[in-house]
């Protein structure tokens, strides 16, 4: 490919956005027709492209930059999406059975991590982000098979969704404390402390205060114990600019994004989320996700193609790291199953396993905390690829195996 020689880096680099673009899109969509999420697709044409043949015949090099702000901007927004879909209020209704399945979902996987990265000879804050990897599902992945298999009102599902909710939640304050930790760990012990206390304290109060502050500009009220919107008082629909709400929400997306990270060098993606889900209350009256879902079809691509670019598939020739991977995969659907185990002990056994597995797929997640760790330089390029992988694993085992359980229950 020396014509690229020629080409001015402008056009060069438009050039190599239209052929990741294109190519992620087309896996993407082959993958949507094999049943898998499209992410896999996107990796796979991200580890393709990571090749030093591919590198160096696009001349990838010469627009890294460029594409890692599009990921993160890519991975802003889908942070963002998640957070509109996490309302507070669901939270509280979710039930005893869901709460109890997310804690513990979160507890074993992130204690499993932790046990095996010690034992393998690694150190706290690199244990710490390999158990935080572990812990959150992902929501996106789990509610696409469940609502492709119009199971959506059965009581396993509203359980594996409620305790998919409460681990986002708190996966992303176990991230928050794991950052904490990892940026400052050359502190003292009562600063460490401190840091992680004003973490903690950012993030649970814009989860709670933020989303009154927005409800109270939209106008809304609780009567008798219902929401009622009184559109006099609706101080965002005045807002003279087209979109306002959509503005608004986007302002507040990237300004908590990096209020997150200057101010409580958190990742970026914690006040993504924490934007989402102030506006979770009113996404519906002011269609967020419809209007913020073409700009995440648009840079979403770019973040699974660039984590994919960073994959080393050497650590497949490493018989040590083949069989951490193994291990990996093994204690992160064990850490589900467990968990759903003990949090549903009423339940029949099949019930059970349904949940369990409803549990497992690690998906975007466990990719996006395995960035954090390699963007802070606490994980190496080893061992990120090592999380990859798991992630990849767990996402794609999920589907098969719930669609299955789900065809024997009826």
């Amino acid at each position: 490919m020396d014509f690229l020689g020629d080409v001015e880096p402008v056009e060069l680099i438009i050039l190599q956005l239209f052929i990741i673009f294109l190519f992620a899109k087309i896996a993407g969509e082959i993958f949507e027709r094999l049943k898998q999420p499209p992410l896999i697709g996107e990796l796979i044409v991200g580890i393709v492209l990571g090749t030093a043949y591919f590198h160096s015949a696009l001349e990838l090099e010469s627009s890294e930059e460029i594409l890692e702000v599009l990921s993160e901007l890519g991975v802003i927004f889908l942070l963002f999406i998640i957070g509109l879909e996490t309302k507070f209020s669901d939270l509280r209704r979710v039930g005893k059975l869901a709460i109890t399945v997310g804690i513990l979902g979160v507890v074993f996987p992130l204690m499993f991590g932790v046990v095996l990265m010690l034992a393998w000879g690694g150190s706290i804050a690199v244990a710490a982000f390999v158990g935080t990897a572990m812990v959150a599902t992902s929501i996106g992945i789990t509610a696409h098979v469940l609502r492709d298999m119009g199971v959506m009102k059965t009581k396993e599902a509203k359980i594996i969704m409620g305790a998919a909710v409460i681990d986002d939640v708190m996966g992303m304050i176990v991230l928050t404390v794991v950052t904490g930790f990892a940026s400052e760990h050359h502190l003292s012990l009562v600063d460490l402390l401190i840091v992680i206390i004003e973490a903690v304290v950012f993030v649970l109060a814009v989860m709670y205060l933020g989303g009154k502050i927005i409800r109270k500009l939209a106008g809304e009220k609780i009567i008798l114990g219902l929401s009622v919107t009184d559109k006099k008082s609706d101080r965002i629909a005045k807002i003279q600019h087209k979109n306002a709400p959509f503005i608004l929400a986007l302002i507040l997306c990237l300004g908590l994004s990096a209020v997150a990270v200057i101010f409580f060098r958190l990742a970026a993606i914690i006040g993504a989320f924490l934007a989402g889900m102030m506006f979770a209350e009113v996404r519906e009256r002011y269609g967020l996700v419809e209007k913020m879902e073409p700009m995440n079809d648009f840079l979403l691509p770019f973040f699974f193609v660039f984590i994919g670019m960073q994959v080393n598939l050497l650590v497949l020739y490493d018989f040590n790291l083949v069989i951490l991977i193994i291990i990996l995969t093994v204690l992160a659907v064990a850490g589900k199953l467990i968990g759903s185990a003990v949090g549903t002990r009423e339940l029949d056994s099949r019930q059970k396993l349904i949940i369990g597995v409803g549990m497992v797929p690690r998906g975007e997640v466990g990719i996006i905390v395995a960035s954090v760790g390699l963007s802070l330089a606490i994980i190496t390029d080893e061992l990120y690829s090592v999380i990859i992988f798991m992630s990849i694993i767990t996402t794609l085992l999920a589907p098969p195996l719930l669609k299955q359980l789900f065809s024997k229950k009826s």
